[in-house]
């Protein structure tokens, strides 16, 4: 079963869809479960139909279950998102396959591919992917990935259940196969507002890495901050994998200014750098306040037990994490985590819980077909 119940809705799209009518009535559908938050299982159950309908008319595709689905996992494996979301993948692979109450006897095959947090391979996976007749992609991680991956789904039609791309900006009204699975961060920084508006500070300076996620995010917390009469007095970029010398010279750049509350978004497998820099410049010292968004709290938990060097380094900085009601569903999760063979990840952030739902609600979208609507899936492939 999922972790997050919220995430398991049950939508079905009209068996009487015309072909004429199809892209028409999906985007007033898409309109609709926008303003609704039933968006998640809309775009899984709508797809299949159109698509089907498309070559067939309104006949079923075929009179038996396939014996298997195919679907495809896009994300970085060495990263301490990946790390934690690729056994979860797995755990949920094997309960879905293992639940004779789910898809009724098809199984599902996750096929992985590494995108190695480049846009440009990230493309050439997911083309790779496409070739493998998936009825569904899981990922990525990577919020500039997503941005590059969703053109892709949206020409090939396939949805894209991202459990890692926050970034605001992503939307199913531009990528309509686009399903996001985790936290947008434009709940985070809204956060982090009404934290700077408590203790009365105007003025607060954003160190972030210059892409999409980035950029988008402080774009948010601008915004946010604006309507309680605060501001960011300096937005302090740089590119991702910055040399240490790159790092240093900015915070020497912003040491000098009058601001000494700064918000740190960056990605979960850099960002400690900064406060190892910070440190060796004096400014984790009393005087200084320090705001991290959830990629910290991402990189602490895939450590069991913590690092004391590094908990040593972060004394003093406050953190964001992502918030999961402490469910029997949550809880039974946990205590298969430590049966799970993996590697390089000793413990479970939130985005394993993301990852692991992704899988259900895919699950549970296929199912919504083969079920409710009379329609056995099959993997058609136009000629």
């Amino acid at each position: 079963m999922p972790v997050r119940p919220s995430s398991k809705l049950v939508l079905q799209p009209s068996s009487k869809l015309r072909n004429q009518q199809s892209s028409v009535e999906m985007e007033a559908f898409l309109t609709h479960v926008c303003k609704t938050r039933t968006l998640l299982t809309l775009i899984l159950c709508i797809w299949v139909p159109i698509e089907v309908m498309a070559q067939t008319g309104n006949a079923p595709v075929s009179s038996k279950r396939p014996s298997s689905l195919n679907i495809g996992a896009l994300f970085t494996f060495n990263s301490a998102i990946g790390r934690s979301a690729k056994p979860a993948i797995l755990a949920a692979i094997e309960e879905v396959n293992s639940d004779s109450s789910v898809l009724e006897g098809t199984k599902l095959n996750i096929i992985f591919h590494d995108t190695n947090c480049s846009g440009f391979l990230g493309t050439v996976e997911a083309l790779q992917l496409i070739e493998n007749d998936v009825v569904a992609a899981i990922g990525p991680q990577s919020s500039g990935i997503a941005h590059v991956i969703s053109h892709v789904v949206n020409e090939l039609h396939v949805p894209l259940l991202s459990f890692g791309a926050t970034d605001p900006s992503l939307s199913a009204l531009q990528y309509p196969y686009f399903v996001r699975t985790t936290q947008s961060d434009y709940f985070q920084m809204y956060a982090v507002a009404d934290m700077v508006e408590y203790f009365g500070w105007r003025e607060v300076i954003a160190i972030f890495v210059d892409d999409d996620c980035g950029r988008n995010g402080i774009s948010v917390l601008g915004d946010a901050l604006a309507k309680k009469r605060s501001k960011i007095a300096y937005k302090a970029a740089f590119s991702p994998g910055a040399p240490l010398s790159d790092i240093n010279d900015l915070l020497v750049g912003v040491n000098l200014m009058e601001s000494r509350v700064y918000i740190v978004h960056v990605n979960p497998d850099s960002g400690l750098s900064i406060f190892s820099v910070a440190k060796d410049l004096g400014m984790m010292t009393s005087g200084y306040v320090w705001i991290a968004t959830d990629w910290l709290p991402t990189n602490l938990d895939s450590l069991v037990p913590p690092d004391p060097d590094k908990m040593n380094l972060l004394q003093g900085v406050v953190a964001l994490r992502h918030h999961s009601p402490d469910t029997d569903l949550k809880k039974s999760f946990a205590s298969k985590w430590s049966k799970l063979k993996h590697e390089g990840s000793l413990g479970f952030n939130s985005y394993a819980l993301y990852a692991y739902d992704s899988i259900w609600l895919a699950a549970r979208a296929l199912d919504v077909f083969s079920m409710k609507e009379g329609l056995y899936l099959s993997l058609v492939t136009q000629s």
